[in-house]
C-alpha cells in the first residue's frame, strides 16, 4: 500500500485511526508542530501526525515523491524514523517503544538499543498483554510487515543515521535540533537494573 494510501485509510476509519493511538501513538489529528521548522535541504516538511507528547511526524520532499518520515520531539530532537510511512509504520506497530530505544542507544549504538529494547519488551507485555493481537490487526489493515525486534532496531538506527546532513530540523534562527539518539545507557533507568 502506498503512503496517500494508508493516511486515507486511517483517515476513513475511526477504529483503525483509534488502534493505531492505542499502539503507537500516532494521531494524524496532532500534525501541527507549532513553530516554523525547516530541513537543511531546504526540502518541503508536511506535518502528518503527532504523539501524545507533542512530537511531530513529518513526511520530507514533494508529494508523487518517495517521502521519508522524519520525527520531531517537543524537547527539540530531531532525525528520520523511515525511508517511507509504510517503513516508519512498520518500526513504530511493531516496536511501540521505538522512541526510548533511541533515547537509551549509548549516542547510537546498535548493541545498545537491543538491551534497552528487551527491557522495554518486558515492560510492554506486563502492561499490555493485549499488544500482539493490536500488533497485528493493524499490520493486517494497513499492509505492514511485522518484523522481528533486532530487524526493526536495525531498520530505525539506520533511518535516525540518515538523517545527516539533508534531513537536520532547524529552526528559523537557523538552530539545528539535536539527534534522535540519546547519550544515555539502560543502566540509567533504575527499574532495568
Amino acid at each position: 500500500m502506498r503512503d496517500d494510501e494508508i493516511l486515507d485509510s486511517i483517515r476513513r476509519d475511526p477504529g483503525l485511526a483509534e488502534l493505531l493511538w492505542q499502539v503507537c501513538e500516532f494521531d494524524l489529528s496532532r500534525g501541527d508542530h507549532g513553530e516554523p521548522v525547516r530541513l537543511s535541504s531546504g526540502l518541503a516538511l508536511e506535518g502528518i501526525a503527532g504523539d501524545f507528547t507533542g512530537g511531530t511526524f513529518f513526511q520530507c520532499g514533494d508529494r508523487g515523491t518517495a517521502r521519508p518520515v522524519l520525527y520531531a520531539s517537543s524537547e527539540g530532537q530531531a532525525g528520520l524514523v523511515g525511508q517511507s510511512l509504510a517503513a516508519a509504520l512498520e518500526i513504530m506497530v511493531g516496536l511501540p517503544s521505538w522512541w526510548d530505544c533511541l533515547k537509551f542507544s549509548g549516542a547510537g549504538d546498535l548493541a545498545v538499543m537491543l538491551v534497552t529494547a528487551d527491557h522495554l519488551g518486558r515492560d510492554e507485555l506486563g502492561d499490555q498483554p493485549e499488544i500482539g493481537a493490536q500488533r497485528a490487526r493493524l499490520a493486517t489493515a494497513l499492509n505492514l510487515k511485522l518484523e522481528s525486534v533486532p530487524v526493526l532496531l536495525a531498520r530505525l538506527h539506520a533511518a535516525a543515521s540518515a538523517t545527516e546532513p539533508d534531513f537536520v530540523l532547524t529552526v528559523e534562527t537557523g538552530e539545528e535540533y539535536e539527534s534522535l539518539f540519546g547519550p544515555w545507557l539502560p543502566s540509567r533507568n533504575p527499574a532495568w537494573q
